[in-house]
């Protein structure tokens, strides 16, 4: 419960309910409008279709036969708990915390959709003259935009008040 409790955690984690509910919301979205693999070009670069990916990222392990299903639900409640606490640990640090709220948010909608419905609903498909990048959606955008801030910070950001006391 002192998740719950702090004003400031609260915050953090509206954040990563309101990626869950646009990535669930999207989700919906396409999956009442388009046919599986239904392909609606909008630029001369980006198309929305939709598929399913029983696998991680880029499909890996998507024809493993089934286990890899609860495989990826108990990775990624495994990674909540982690990120909740380092949410916890780092809650008055926006830097950190942002971040880490993007990715729990992806995290968490990308986990409900194994649960519910076996395999993650993706939709955006960038593509250009025989190019593509994988169909993805909003809960893989948050986890990317996170890890990517993520990462920044630790290459460039200012060292924390903990780092310059080590």
């Amino acid at each position: 419960m002192k998740y719950f409790v702090d004003p400031i955690m609260r915050k953090w984690l509206g954040i990563a309910l309101a990626v869950i509910i646009v990535d669930h919301l999207t989700k919906w979205w396409v999956s009442s409008t388009l046919d599986y693999q239904e392909f609606i070009p909008v630029l001369p670069f980006f198309s929305l279709v939709r598929v399913h990916n029983a696998g991680a990222a880029f499909s890996f392990l998507a024809d493993a036969g089934g286990w890899q299903r609860w495989f990826f639900i108990t990775v990624g409640v495994i990674a909540t708990v982690i990120i909740a606490r380092l949410l916890k640990r780092h809650v008055d640090e926006p830097r950190l915390a942002f971040p880490l709220a993007l990715v729990l948010g992806g995290a968490l909608g990308n986990v409900i959709d194994r649960v519910v419905l076996g395999h993650v609903v993706d939709f955006l498909y960038f593509h250009y003259h025989g190019f593509a990048w994988p169909a993805f959606n909003v809960a893989d955008s948050a986890i990317t935009v996170g890890a990517a801030l993520l990462i920044w910070d630790s290459l460039f950001g200012k060292p924390t008040a903990q780092k310059n006391a080590s």
